[in-house]
């Protein structure tokens, strides 16, 4: 009598599977991310009929909320504080920038008009101020 060996496979692991699952992991993670610029910071913009710029590669930008407080690089700032940062930047420097201005529609008028004029005073190439595409008027 004879004895038939049985043949064994070698193990092997299924990859089709896991790349679903890493595939639905990635929409999930996609799907689910906000992407916001200003964490924590509620800025609404006001509306603007006129034409949109192109952004420039080059630009810094300061947040002006409705309570008058200024924000730089996430940090709550003064002007005498952006004053001096900008300072250090030199005016070489500013002279190749944007200076954008991101205020809130709410914020003091006063406020915006001394953020404008650091601006200019620092040696700001160019000044943009911030705001949202107006609905059509019918």
């Amino acid at each position: 009598m004879s004895w038939r060996r049985n043949q064994r496979e070698e193990p092997r692991v299924e990859l089709t599977p896991m790349i679903d699952v890493v595939f639905l992991l990635l929409i999930f993670f996609m799907i689910s991310t906000t992407f916001v610029e200003t964490p924590g910071l509620s800025i609404r913009l006001p509306e603007s009929s006129s034409r949109v710029e192109e952004r420039e590669a080059r630009e810094l930008k300061v947040y002006l909320n409705k309570d008058a407080e200024i924000f730089y690089q996430e940090q709550q700032r003064s002007l005498a504080s952006l004053t001096e940062i900008f300072a250090q930047k030199g005016r070489q420097e500013l002279k190749q920038m944007t200076f954008i201005l991101v205020a809130d529609k709410e914020a003091l008028h006063g406020r915006v008009v001394q953020l404008m004029d650091l601006a200019k005073l620092s040696g700001f190439g160019k000044l943009a101020i911030a705001t949202e595409r107006a609905a059509p008027l019918n």
